[in-house]
């Protein structure tokens, strides 16, 4: 789940002070579909390279094209969408599941999609991206949007939500292994990472890593364009934003950054 930032509450449709001068009104898409192009096109912060995995690119869109009910985003006064949140319906005891994937992100997207295709009966919501726009960080909208996510699947009867969750300062440490950052808290017993803490605080805990939450894999003039590095050497290049290095493979052409997420489960 991507995003960051700190909390409060807040149900869809209704309003929301945060900061010292600012409101926000939470809807869903579904409710305001002529909306749809202005909530596609709130500018982000993420480094662009995370944009750029290939079953994101693919499935992504279409929750908002098919799953407006799972989109839901957070005006300011002016009326500018300020944060978005998207997240999608899945089987979780489908055969062959019953376990959160170790594919994390792309996985559950993927699994979301097959579901819905086929007419399989959703038991469970996963969480795919709190996004905040730059100029409205810092003012907890991440967390104003996870529990406006929460409300809404509970809304539709649902009675859990998982969250591949991106640690918003692992990539400080980015050879750090993901089971020992997701491990570390706190002398309070609380999430050493920001992100995870917001979770955390709204009542989730931490079921398992994904390993392989999210793929990359691109020719070096990719990626040289997306990071301005060289890229020009074998081995783990430190990238910018990156939750672990990137491998370079400078002989064959290409590089392939995998990213570990963590998977936390919400009782509704």
């Amino acid at each position: 789940m991507r995003g960051l930032s700190e909390g409060n509450s807040l149900s869809p449709g209704r309003a929301a002070a945060y900061g010292d001068a600012m409101e926000c009104k939470v809807s869903r898409l579904a409710d305001r579909p002529g909306m749809e192009r202005a909530v596609r096109e709130m500018a982000d912060s993420w480094p662009r390279f995370v944009v750029e995995d290939l079953v994101g690119n693919a499935h992504f869109p279409r929750i908002a094209a098919e799953l407006p009910e799972y989109v839901l985003f957070a005006e300011d006064e002016r009326g500018e969408v300020v944060a978005t949140a998207h997240s999608v319906p899945f089987s979780l005891a489908a055969e062959g599941r019953g376990a959160l994937p170790a594919r994390g992100w792309d996985g559950v997207l993927v699994w979301a999609f097959s579901d819905l295709r086929h007419g399989v009966r959703p038991d469970t919501v996963s969480a795919i991206s709190v996004t905040v726009a730059p100029g409205a960080q810092g003012r907890g909208l991440s967390g104003v949007m996870l529990s406006a996510m929460r409300d809404n699947a509970r809304a539709r009867g649902f009675r859990e939500v998982v969250a591949p969750v991106r640690p918003s300062a692992k990539h400080l440490e980015p050879h750090t292994s993901i089971e020992e950052y997701a491990r570390r808290v706190r002398p309070d017993g609380l999430p050493h990472d920001p992100w995870l803490r917001v979770h955390a605080r709204a009542g989730a805990t931490i079921e398992s890593v994904a390993p392989v939450s999210m793929t990359v894999s691109a020719s070096l003039d990719d990626w040289r364009r997306w990071t301005g590095l060289p890229f020009d050497t074998d081995g783990d290049i430190e990238v910018p934003g990156a939750l672990a290095p990137v491998r370079c493979e400078a002989e064959r052409g290409y590089a392939v950054y995998v990213e570990p997420n963590v998977w936390m489960r919400h009782p509704l």
